[in-house]
């Protein structure tokens, strides 16, 4: 794979108090449907999940919800995305997700959103993967978890061949950037019509 054409976007299924959360998730959707980039998103139309997948939607792009079934009430599955696939329990729901993605972004969100990208997180750690994890800092709501990871480092509990890098994105206009920047980093084969495609991202 050369190219990012699919992202994972964990985040929250409420718009949380910070008007900025939400200003966030659908400036994110927008610049996903711009770039020709398929969201693939927990299916809700709530909340961030909602901001998110309607943005993406209105500016056509391509979107993926995948939902577990005994969430459907809670968080009414958006019909209107491209697709919407609906899983038995979460651990489906979550490998799924996991296999259409070619990179893990993070908006804020609650306990399911941190269990979400920490999980992601300790499989890079153990490399069974190299796709970008990064986590959408927007005014600092991700600064304790960074925190705590520095601090596990400091503590020897992260070894040093055990080390795993994650991108950290303070504007949401940085996303893409960041995230081509590291595709050009591990596959430094890319032809040079790829490198245009990842520079004017």
């Amino acid at each position: 794979m050369s190219k990012i054409n699919a992202i994972c976007v964990y985040c929250g299924s409420s718009p949380g108090t910070d008007p900025a959360f939400i200003d966030a998730a659908r400036s994110l959707g927008k610049i996903l449907a711009e770039n020709g980039v398929r969201l693939v998103y927990g299916g809700g139309s709530i909340g961030l999940m909602g901001a998110l997948a309607s943005a993406a939607i209105e500016h056509g792009g391509e979107v993926t919800g995948i939902i577990p079934e005994f969430l459907t009430m809670k968080e009414r599955p958006r019909r209107l995305a491209r697709e919407l696939i609906i899983t038995p329990d979460m651990h489906e729901r979550k490998w799924k997700m996991f296999e259409l993605a070619d990179a893990f972004v993070t908006l804020p969100g609650g306990v399911g959103t941190l269990e979400e990208v920490v999980e992601q997180l300790t499989w890079l750690q153990l490399g069974r993967h190299r796709k970008p994890v990064l986590l959408a800092n927007i005014n600092g709501f991700w600064d304790p978890l960074i925190e705590i990871i520095d601090h596990m480092r400091a503590l020897g509990f992260i070894h040093s061949e055990r080390q795993f890098n994650y991108l950290v994105a303070d504007r949401i206009e940085d996303v893409m950037p960041k995230l081509a920047a590291y595709w050009a980093a591990v596959q430094p084969e890319l032809t040079a019509q790829e490198k245009e495609v990842i520079e004017r991202l």
